[in-house]
């Protein structure tokens, strides 16, 4: 009996946080939607820098370096316990499929989506986008910037093969 009440919490939860949300408008990461997204960002006062790599505590441009495979594993690690119940490499779980994110998304982006995702849901054009599609805002899981900069190491090594 306990099943159907979490459930219908569940839906009744992302309804009402899809619902309150409305400058998002499909979705897609092309240069037309980047560029319609442009007016929207700068409507709500997003610099240029916080339209392509989101808003958050990462507010300058990263060196990503040499593929670091320690701390791809360690990224490895915590994405396993904090991420891997609602994303899965190939497919859409709860969330966006992991495979290729460092291709559509910069390192900058994906750990700001990391650390603030409330923020970047809210107030980015491409959160917004993402909340309507997937009906639910990422949960904060507690990370800090070093172990986000390890998970986003472990994205890497996925996109790489390695």
């Amino acid at each position: 009996m306990r099943l159907p009440v979490i459930i219908f919490s569940f839906m009744l939860s992302a309804t009402l946080i899809a619902c309150g949300n409305g400058n998002g408008n499909g979705n897609g990461g092309d240069a037309s939607s980047r560029s319609a997204s442009s007016g929207a960002a700068q409507e709500a006062g997003l610099s240029d820098f916080e339209l392509e790599h989101g808003i958050g505590p990462i507010t300058s441009p990263m060196t990503m370096g040499d593929f670091d495979i320690e701390m791809a594993a360690r990224g490895q690690d915590i994405f396993e316990s904090k991420c891997a119940a609602c994303h899965q490499m190939e497919n859409r779980l709860v969330g966006p499929p992991i495979e290729g994110l460092t291709e559509r998304r910069s390192p900058e982006f994906l750990m700001n989506m990391i650390l603030n995702p409330n923020d970047m849901a809210r107030k980015h054009p491409e959160g917004q986008k993402m909340m309507q599609e997937y009906m639910m805002v990422m949960p904060f899981q507690n990370v800090s910037e070093n172990e986000a900069r390890e998970i986003v190491e472990y994205f890497r090594q996925i996109d790489k093969g390695l």
